[in-house]
């Protein structure tokens, strides 16, 4: 018996265009109207409760819609999906507004969106990534360096129960530091873990390694910025996007597209349709769409009128590759060209002298491409395939088309130094991490070479109708290792592959795979990229330990292409004959085996061989000091201070955290999350916020994952803000008890002089100086809400009269 009408916020006052909407509801509710709350979820009703609070307005909670509508409450709020609000009017008498969040902020705060942007997790963050911190693995505290993670304690100081993180430095002596100085935590990450060099506390080692580490980053971020000139005094040229013949193409691809794929696509677009030339790095597991990245942007520039080059390390990927973007562009009026040694000389020379003269629109190969008798009539687009499979000379051609060529490289697993560039901001990086629906996990095993484990493996994939790759890599004895698997496996129809084999041959034995005329085959690493066979769902490879991890994690890549379940067997000799490396990479590719893993595989290659420099050949010494996490936020802050115009100074970038003490619970108790590697995660990305937003959207989605916040966490997110917002200041230490407390300036503090004298001269019975640097006060405060509310006037009254401002 109610009836609804459309309502829209604005519409509450047609005279009040330029008041904000909180202003518009505080008058709302003065005039004595019903209203009626909606927020998406619990955590949504959270925030929404204080932001009104912020205006006095409290309304009452209600679990359901028609409980509030049967009471006599002026204000109420409920959890639900509504997206717009309305004014219902009982028939009986009486009405009251229906008020969404979405109309309050202007736009859709949905969980979805919320969950998709926290999957786009930022490349740095899954290096700092504290939640697979064991304990044993080297860790940098910015203050006092190297050490050993030993776990999080609970400690009970004087009735204030904490939890710190554990350190144990050279010499056996140990650190405690409090959860919420998180942010000057970081993982090591540089070479194996045993190796590190730890600091000794109280030693000057420390502060000498960060300072001659700060005069070299000030180096390279000054190189990297002299490269970010270059590239934007030779700009290239921006596409232009035909949005209809776009969507067109797009709607012909037989997939749908996953949340990580739409989002690198928009990037690549993005960066075409700017005068800038582009230069994104697309990491994302094999088989996880990273190809159809490539063909959206290879249309968007010959649709334009461009040339695009695609750029791949092996024949076989090239003939795969030329395949699938002749299919895909069947339904187009484009040439498409490969080159590669499939093809005969006088077709080769026919492909560039089309390519010179502007008949081919995109052309597909390998190294050949990079020779000085391939011309362009109009370059636009280079495409590179796994980068890491290049040589150094093709890598400094690669180089010398950078200037003012859009180029795009595709990577499962990217190498340290294209890895550390990608993450210093000196290429732009998208990650693919959400796997295609249906795909599974390959199951990989690690097992020393044992001919009845083989033969099992064999037997099961060719009684379910699938084929295998055996990967044997030596051409010598390939033959004979393909006779002894006929011979342990008869029922087996065996054919050898290798690089060595002549091309026509070569193409006929991999069609014959394809077609399924064959079901194992024995084959080098010449199957490494590209090869797609959707029926080959197992992989043997033998001595595993001589592989590095991104290929293995490519050779695992061939296989679990649809939706039935992979095997990759790993075969490998006695594991004392193998080296401490070999067993690291063969732990980590066992330990990362679901899908996604090719971006953490990468980062743990990082630790394994170290990051390598940025620009130069030199290994670096000074990463290996400091760890590498740490080096990549000083390169951060030291190429910002140099866009800002200003010098990196040593001290800036070595700039204390101000130090809050306030003698109240701080932390995420046990009971509210109970696993200490999510703690330890979830501690860190707390200490990270800096803005209140932040903080907001942090708090949302912690009441959404384990309930509402326990009072200890809701005061560490606030303690967390004001210790920036000290930061910023300049101040040192802030303390509270009780009966008052204390300020502590730093020696470079932004706080106005004259301020503090007007507080001294006008308030003596409160505030007085304790030495040159620190401020006494006199204020009462008992309990945590009291001490927060006081630390937050302070801290509001000392930005206030910041100097300069």
């Amino acid at each position: 018996a109610i009836e609804a009408k459309a309502l829209k916020l604005p519409d509450l006052a047609a005279n009040h265009k330029l008041k904000q909407p909180l202003l518009l509801l505080e008058e709302y509710a003065a005039l004595g109207e019903r209203m009626l709350f909606s927020a998406e979820s619990e955590g949504r009703r959270e925030a929404l409760l204080e932001l009104l609070g912020k205006i006095k307005l409290k309304p009452k909670l209600f679990s359901h819609f028609n409980e509030f509508a049967a009471s006599k409450t002026k204000l109420g709020l409920i959890v639900s999906p509504l997206s717009q609000g309305c004014v219902i009017e009982k028939k009986t008498g009486g009405k009251f507004s229906l008020i969404c969040e979405t109309e309050l902020f202007g736009q859709r705060i949905s969980q979805r969106r919320r969950r998709d942007k926290q999957r786009q997790i930022s490349s740095d963050a899954l290096v700092k990534n504290l939640a697979e911190l064991k304990v044993g693995q080297p860790i940098v505290h910015l203050d006092h360096g190297v050490a050993r993670y030993q776990g999080l304690e609970t400690l009970d100081t004087g009735g204030l129960v904490a939890e710190y993180l554990v350190l144990e430095y050279s010499g056996g002596d140990k650190l405690y530091v409090p959860v919420s100085s998180l942010h000057l935590i970081s993982r090591y990450s540089v070479g194996p873990d045993e190796e590190a060099n730890l600091n000794k506390l109280g030693n000057e080692s420390w502060t000498k390694a960060k300072r001659k580490a700060i005069e070299k980053i000030r180096d390279v971020a000054a190189e990297l910025l002299d490269v970010y000139a270059r590239r934007q005094s030779r700009p290239g040229e921006a596409c232009h996007i035909d949005q209809e013949e776009y969507a067109q193409f797009a709607g012909s691809f037989p997939f749908e597209e996953t949340v990580d794929q739409e989002t690198a696509i928009s990037a690549v677009i993005e960066d075409m349709r700017t005068p800038m030339a582009m230069d994104r790095l697309v990491c994302g597991d094999v088989g996880f769409g990273k190809t159809e990245v490539a063909m959206r942007a290879a249309f968007v520039a010959v649709n334009d009128g461009k040339q695009v080059a695609i750029l791949v390390p092996t024949t076989l990927l090239a003939q795969q590759h030329f395949e699938n973007f002749q299919d895909r562009f069947a339904d187009w009026p484009f040439k498409i060209e490969v080159m590669s040694r499939f093809k005969t000389a006088k077709e080769q020379t026919q492909v560039m002298k089309d390519l010179t003269n502007g008949k081919v629109d995109i052309v597909i190969g390998t190294h050949k491409l990079l020779q000085s008798e391939a011309k362009f009539e109009n370059l636009g687009l280079l495409v590179i395939d796994e980068e890491h499979r290049f040589g150094v000379r093709q890598k400094e051609k690669i180089k010398a088309l950078r200037a003012n060529v859009d180029i795009l490289t595709l990577t499962a697993t990217p190498i340290p130094r294209t890895l550390n560039m990608a993450m210093s901001g000196m290429r732009d990086l998208s990650i693919i991490a959400t796997p295609p629906a249906k795909r599974l996990a390959v199951k990989t095993f690690i097992r020393e070479y044992d001919e009845a484990t083989i033969r099992e493996a064999l037997l099961r994939e060719i009684l379910r109708g699938g084929q295998v790759y055996f990967l044997h890599n030596s051409v010598e004895t390939i033959e004979k290792r393909a006779a002894e698997i006929s011979e342990l496996l008869p029922e087996a129809r065996v054919v050898t592959a290798h690089g060595q084999m002549r091309e026509r041959e070569l193409e006929r034995v991999m069609s014959d795979f394809y077609h399924q005329r064959f079901n194992v085959l024995v084959c080098t690493t010449i199957i490494e990229t590209g090869i797609d066979v959707p029926s080959a769902n197992t992989i043997v490879i033998e001595r595993a330990d001589k592989f590095g991890l991104a290929q293995l994690h490519q050779l695992r890549g061939r296989v679990g292409r649809s939706h039935h379940q992979a095997y990759a067997y790993l075969m490998t000799p006695h594991p004392k004959s193998m080296t401490k490396d070999a067993r690291k990479r063969l732990e980590a590719i066992g330990a990362l085996e679901d899908l996604g893993a090719g971006f953490m595989l990468a980062t743990q290659d990082l630790e394994i061989r170290g990051a390598g420099e940025l620009l130069g050949d030199e290994q670096s010494g000074h990463i290996s000091k400091i760890g590498f996490t740490l080096y990549m936020e000083m390169l951060e802050e030291a190429v910002k201070m140099l866009k800002d115009g200003k010098e990196p100074s040593l001290d800036q970038m070595l700039r204390q955290q101000s130090e809050i003490e306030l003698r109240i619970p701080a932390l995420l108790p046990e009971d509210y999350v109970s696993d200490v590697n999510m703690r330890l995660s979830l501690y860190k990305r707390i200490a990270n916020c800096k803005t209140e937003k932040a903080v907001d959207e942090l708090k949302v989605e912690f009441i959404d994952r384990f309930g509402m916040l326990p009072e200890p966490t809701k005061n560490l997110m606030a303690l967390t803000l004001y210790k920036h917002l000290a930061t910023q200041l300049g101040l040192r230490k802030i303390e509270m008890h009780a009966k008052g407390g204390s300020i502590e300036f730093g020696d470079n503090n932004k706080v106005d002089p004259t301020f503090i004298i007007g507080l001294l001269q006008n308030q003596p019975q409160i505030y007085r100086m304790d030495g040159p640097n620190k401020l006494k006060f006199s204020m009462p405060s008992e309990s945590a809400k009291d001490r927060l509310a006081l630390i937050k006037l302070l801290l509001e009254q000392l930005s206030q009269h910041r100097i300069g401002e």
